[in-house]
């Protein structure tokens, strides 16, 4: 919902309760005359169907606020307002007459709507022209490209015009008003045939057309093409200022001026039902002015001769004078008929008016079209299209190879370092034997182990003068050596190697040096296998850190592509949101800059056309919030917005303002 459909929301409601308090008053009717008539009158085919067509109007029972034309055309036709009832000669009662007004002026009403919603929809992209010719002016390279994209039109236009001039002077020539140039041609050509004469007098003709059109453009050939490109640039910018400014003024007209009731207007926070009710002349005036303040609107408000004073000051001397003849002409019960036809006539023949105006203007003067633009690179596209079809086809093969090979790679990533390290983190979690790190098997240290401690203990059984100095070993001595040997002690084994060094001769031939040897091997071996077994418990600790660091890449790489194809192809919900965050900053900061140049009134108020820009600004930054603020926070912020629209002095609008900014920034950055 915008702030139009709001206001006309409001005005609808107010219309209701201005002719159910005129119908049901008690001063005028008591109260049981007043049932029964209206028993009676409510029973009446014409009365229902009027009843009918005021509740089609109503913008409270439907859910589009503003009808369409075509169907307000339609509706109006219905009511029988728009035939001619001066020869019927019939009296109307008064809750006739009354809910004839209230149809009118719903249909008023709705009519405002309609107006106001085109004025908007308007002026709301010439922003973007604007920009585009600030684009343009803005440096050199921009008007060179922009005078490549309009050469073929220009070029086009220029032999169109001589066209038309060489062929309205055959034209003149063939019927005997024939030009110097040609009679000469005449003179000289009596020899040849009959066809040669006419082909050079045409190309005389074309000659000296195209020799005047050069003539005539003498100026303009004095400045350079950019040059001339910039100026024409400013001046359709110029154009383009002035109709946004006599939109804008003319909407703050229509938006200020339009269905003044009193109480409608001043959101002070009354309710409709305690907003002062005006008698019934005056607000049956007010319907007639405001009908005659759009009807003057549609006419003036494309006039850019004019300025925005001069514009507002002409169309409220015609609705004054409208409205003395008004007056003056007609009675009371064909008054609602003559408001009918004029909205009709609005209907039918002002408002597309006004829509084709604008738009020959916005064509004019906006921005080429998409096929000015963009013929360059469409050529370009198009003379190369052969090359690019004829390179697809001659690499058809490796085209189709490079294919199938990112296909494979994006397959083996995806199974090789995503997939696999996901289940061997889910394996360690649930401590499966399979998935444990080792770098040693299980039971490779206990073998070793018993083995070093076998033949330690049979060393020293077998040699143990020479291992303990005893002539033999009892088993309590055995059975402490063993224990000695698993914790790593192999002192037998040492004394017997020592000894052994001192002769390592004899040693060697005995073989108990190079079984010492053997032994102190097997030892170093032990040695290495509990290092590392130590090493495999650490490894065995921290294995679910190791899992995850192993399938941390993947899931980098994964994140990263799906984010950037998400931000290329789609899902880009978060990037538009901040571009439309962006876009509501522009507008604020459009808004801020309409109250910094506009100068108030006596009355402390915006003036009409400064009114009618901040009305655009607010109806854009209301239709960018929807759906950017939390469903609460938008109920505040269109409150707020509101607050910023209504005319209660620039001082109570810069105030909510500044209240949008730091109450919202937090959405609107």
């Amino acid at each position: 919902m915008s702030v139009l459909a709001d206001q006309v929301r409001r005005l609808d409601a107010h219309l209701d309760s201005i002719i159910y308090a005129t119908i049901t008053s008690p001063q005028a009717h008591p109260t049981n005359e007043v049932a029964t008539e209206l028993n009676t009158v409510l029973h009446t085919p014409r009365v229902k169907d009027l009843l009918r067509i005021i509740k089609a109007l109503s913008a409270t029972t439907g859910t589009q606020a503003i009808l369409p034309p075509s169907q307000l055309q339609v509706l109006l036709t219905q009511s029988s307002l728009l035939s001619d009832r001066s020869q019927e000669g019939l009296q109307l009662s008064q809750y006739e007459s009354e809910l004839e007004w209230l149809l009118v002026s719903k249909a008023a009403v709705q009519t405002y709507g309609v107006i106001v919603d085109m004025l908007l929809d308007q002026i709301v992209p010439l922003s973007d022209h604007i920009w585009y010719w600030d684009h343009v002016l803005s440096s050199p390279l921009s008007t060179t490209l922009y005078m490549i994209q309009i050469s073929p039109a220009r070029l086009w236009i220029w032999f169109s015009e001589v066209y038309d001039d060489s062929k309205a002077r055959l034209r003149r020539y063939t019927s005997g008003h024939t030009v110097n140039v040609d009679s000469e041609v005449a003179s000289t050509t009596t020899s040849t045939p009959s066809l040669a004469p006419q082909w050079r007098r045409f190309y005389a003709i074309v000659q000296s057309t195209i020799l005047e059109k050069s003539l005539a453009d003498v100026q303009r050939r004095m400045m350079s093409p950019i040059a001339l490109c910039r100026a024409e640039a400013r001046r359709k910018q110029a154009k383009l200022k002035k109709l946004r400014e006599m939109t804008a003024s003319g909407l703050g007209v229509l938006i200020d001026e339009g269905f003044a009731f009193s109480g409608i207007g001043a959101d002070d926070g009354r309710s409709d039902s305690e907003l002062s009710l005006p008698n019934s002349q005056e607000w049956k005036g007010v319907v007639e002015r405001s009908v005659a303040l759009m009807d003057m609107m549609l006419r003036d408000v494309l006039d850019l001769d004019l300025n925005t004073n001069q514009m507002e000051d002409k169309v409220f001397a015609a609705v004054a004078e409208d409205a003395l003849s008004v007056q003056a002409e007609e009675d009371d019960q064909n008054r609602p008929a003559v408001v009918a036809k004029r909205l009709q006539a609005l209907l039918d023949e002002q408002l597309p008016s006004n829509i084709m105006t604008a738009t020959k203007l916005v064509r004019k003067n906006g921005r080429p079209s998409r096929l000015v633009r963009y013929w360059l690179p469409a050529t370009v596209l198009l003379l190369s299209s052969t090359t690019i079809l004829r390179i697809f086809v001659n690499r058809q093969k490796e085209i189709l190879d490079w294919v199938q090979d990112l296909g494979s790679t994006i397959h083996d990533f995806w199974f090789n370092w995503v997939i696999e390290p996901m289940r061997k983190v889910i394996g360690t979690i649930r401590h499966d034997a399979n998935s444990e790190i080792a770098i040693m098997s299980r039971d490779s240290l206990k073998a070793d182990r018993e083995s070093l401690e076998r033949m330690v203990v049979d060393f020293a059984i077998d040699k143990s003068t020479t291992a303990t100095g005893a002539s033999s070993l009892s088993e309590t001595q055995v059975a402490d050596i063993r224990a000695k040997v698993r914790e790593g002690d192999v002192t037998p084994i040492l004394r017997a190697y020592e000894k052994d060094l001192r002769s390592p001769l004899l040693g060697t031939v005995r073989g108990d040096l190079v079984r010492t040897l053997l032994i102190q091997v097997q030892k170093t071996k032990v040695d290495v296998e509990v290092a590392m077994s130590g090493i495999d418990s650490l490894l065995r600790s921290q294995e679910l850190v190791f899992g995850f660091v192993g399938l941390t890449p993947g899931i980098f790489v994964s994140v990263g592509v799906v984010r950037y194809l998400l931000g290329v192809f789609g899902g880009r919900r978060g990037y538009a949101e901040r571009r439309k965050a962006g876009r509501c900053v522009r507008v604020l900061r459009n808004i801020d800059r309409v109250f910094s140049e506009a100068a108030p009134t006596q009355t402390n108020v915006l003036p009409y056309k400064d009114h009618g820009l901040l009305i655009c600004e607010v109806h854009v930054l209301r239709r960018l919030a929807h759906k950017l603020l939390p469903a609460d926070i938008e109920k505040d912020f269109l409150e707020d917005l509101n607050d910023l629209a209504n005319l209660r002095g620039v001082q109570y609008q810069q105030r909510a303002l500044d209240r949008i900014r730091w109450a919202y920034s937090k959405w609107l950055r």
